[in-house]
């Protein structure tokens, strides 16, 4: 655990930004229940958190993809990151759309793309890592040479991480379930004894057998 992993896990604690609740679990749109919550646009909201967030992730794309020329959000809780960050780097910054307009120029790809440009993607949130990739296609279909992924906060589990390995692309994050949990425990959020029910989640969300344990 590193200390900007620790940092950032404390933050999203202290405003629920990330907010576990096994003994009463949310259900999400596909109908898995799942003991955490996570919504980092109240990042946003938090001006310490917020600043900590925006120079954690310049301080990932300096470390891991020093060579960037821009940075593109996803659409839409990626993209007031990508913009801050952006502004911190002195880069330009863009966005991609969930689909194309249907109108003006029917644009995907908002701000100006380079072919060949040297391009980072600013995700908020990773889970099984589905929207993110496509949005790695649809730079790279664009001309763009998209050197990575950086965002604030990743599930880690399995479906993800053989997803952005087939699709060929890494990602960095600020901090991680894992860490999160451990936080939460030291910090009396959830009980010591709940860690293991959180990462059995973790490891196979389809299974509900960590539910009431």
């Amino acid at each position: 655990m590193t200390d900007l992993q620790k940092t950032i896990a404390k933050d999203l604690l202290s405003i629920k930004a990330v907010f576990f609740r096994p003994e009463e679990p949310f259900v999400w749109a596909s109908g898995i229940k799942s003991p955490v919550y996570c919504d980092n646009r109240l990042t946003l909201s938090a001006p310490k958190v917020r600043e900590d967030v925006e120079n954690g992730l310049a301080r990932l794309i300096r470390d891991h993809y020093p060579e960037a020329e821009a940075l593109m959000g996803t659409s839409t809780a990626g993209i007031a990151h990508a913009a801050i960050t952006a502004h911190l780097m002195g880069l330009p910054m863009g966005y991609v759309r969930a689909g194309a307009k249907d109108h003006g120029r029917k644009n995907q790809i908002e701000g100006r793309l380079e072919p060949g440009q040297k391009v980072v993607v600013v995700e908020d949130l990773i889970s099984t890592g589905g929207s993110v990739i496509e949005v790695v296609e649809i730079l790279r279909e664009a001309g763009a040479q998209v050197l990575g992924i950086v965002s604030i906060f990743t599930y880690g589990m399995q479906k993800g991480l053989q997803r952005l390995a087939a699709a060929k692309v890494e990602n960095y994050s600020l901090t991680n379930f894992d860490v999160i949990a451990q936080i939460a425990a030291e910090e009396s959020y959830i009980r010591p004894e709940d860690v293991a029910r959180l990462i059995a989640f973790r490891d196979d969300p389809s299974d509900e057998s960590w539910i009431g344990k």
